[in-house]
């Protein structure tokens, strides 16, 4: 739609259109304002030039949203009856809750992410969109099929999958056959028009979260898909990266590699979880069966990561930062020992002087534990609500849910 089009169609009686946000496989995306309320709103049009094939698409993308209702899915709007003369080839718009934030590329493109997200970014991004996000979404037959950074967006600190274009309702049986989605994120088996299952969700998860962690793709990156699924098809069952060498040999890693953000006590568990989530075989991807849950072992090995309780202690005397994993009820003594035997410095805990991120000292009478922030481990509805109301103050980050100490020597 060219600029002069756009601006015939700016004003829809109370409504304005502010911006183009993004264009997706079937139509463009507008942000839409109400000129006297100031609610805001996404409006989705399809483009002219669909195919039978896709307009179907697109109204069972419509019928999916309309059904779905969850924190971390974006939520259909009922689409006020003034844009409703904007609609093409008779087919329905679809209106949607609007985030503010951008979706995960943009993150991704900022210079200041190029070897990957802060760490306590990818645990928000675990916990909403592989905990709860996706889990939703199977738990109500539906495999989302195109699960990418482009369609994960930001409310606040609030995670949410967007553009079920390319979802598939399994009401009609647990195996399908359809080639669809994006190809750099697409599971193995649809390369090989395998049956498949909700299994590819996996893959396609385990894919942005390597990405949000590294900066870059698992599997040859700099290749396309169909160029690459012959060289990894080999790997082994715990390898999460696969790198050309300056011979052309494919170099294949157990380990995420270096420079990333993630602190020490929490590398190991996140490579386990991908190890899960990239296994080729998809009879095997997600670990298996959990009997204690009937859910896929990966759902819990990801909720003991986010049940990890980190604390990030900076050594004001030596300027090294100490990542530690605090019990539940560890005493503030336990922790102080355990940093005397951590630090260059090993300052007796007498004579250490340890200070929150306000410059409040840890009260001895509370466990530590107790003093992180409660982000992770609060519902998401909490958490949503706590970030409405930071927004009459200051914009709330997930740098607010990462606890910080910082650790001095007392003059004596």
């Amino acid at each position: 739609m060219e600029r002069s089009a756009l601006k015939q169609s700016q004003l829809c009686g109370s409504w304005e259109m502010k911006e183009r946000l993004g264009t997706g496989g079937f139509g463009h995306v507008y942000l839409y304002q109400h000129l006297e309320a100031g609610e805001k709103i996404a409006v989705k049009l399809c483009r002219l030039e669909l195919n039978s094939k896709n307009k179907d698409r697109w109204s069972r993308e419509i019928q999916i949203m309309k059904k779905l209702n969850h924190v971390n899915v974006v939520q259909a709007r009922e689409v006020p009856e003034e844009l409703s003369a904007i609609a093409l080839n008779d087919l329905p718009l679809l209106a949607m809750e609007y985030c503010s934030r951008g979706d995960l590329r943009k993150m991704l493109n900022k210079p200041e992410n190029c070897c990957g997200l802060k760490e306590s970014e990818v645990l928000l991004l675990l916990s909403d969109i592989g905990r709860l996000g996706i889990q939703y979404l199977h738990e109500n037959k539906i495999i989302h099929r195109d699960l990418k950074p482009e369609n994960i967006v930001l409310q606040e600190l609030l995670h949410k999958i967007i553009d079920l274009g390319y979802a598939k309702d399994l009401d009609q049986g647990s195996l399908c056959t359809s080639f669809v989605g994006t190809l750099q994120y697409l599971a193995p088996e649809l390369f090989e028009s395998k049956p498949y299952t909700v299994s590819v969700d996996y893959w396609s998860f385990g894919t942005v979260i390597f990405e949000c962690t590294c900066g870059f793709r698992p599997f040859l990156h700099h290749m396309q898909p169909v160029q690459w699924t012959s060289k990894v098809k080999n790997k082994g069952p715990k390898d999460i990266m696969a790198v050309e060498d300056m011979n052309g040999e494919v170099r294949f890693s157990t380990r995420l590699p270096y420079p990333n953000n993630i602190s020490r006590p929490l590398l190991e568990p996140v490579e386990s979880l991908l190890q899960m989530l990239l296994l080729w075989d998809p009879a095997a991807r997600g670990g298996g069966q959990d009997p204690d849950t009937n859910k896929p072992c990966y759902y819990s090995a990801l909720q003991k990561i986010l049940n990890m309780k980190v604390i990030h202690v900076l050594d004001m005397t030596s300027a090294q930062l100490h990542s530690l994993v605090l019990e539940p009820e560890e005493s503030l003594h336990s922790l102080q020992l355990r940093l005397e035997t951590h630090t260059q410095t090993h300052i007796a805990p007498l004579s250490q002087e340890l200070l929150l991120e306000t410059g409040i000292s840890l009260d001895p009478r509370w466990p530590p534990s107790h003093c992180l922030p409660e982000g992770l481990v609060c519902d998401e509805h909490k958490r949503n609500m706590q970030c409405q109301q930071s927004q009459t103050t200051s914009a709330c980050s997930a740098e607010d849910l990462c606890s910080f100490i910082f650790m001095f020597m007392k003059v004596m």
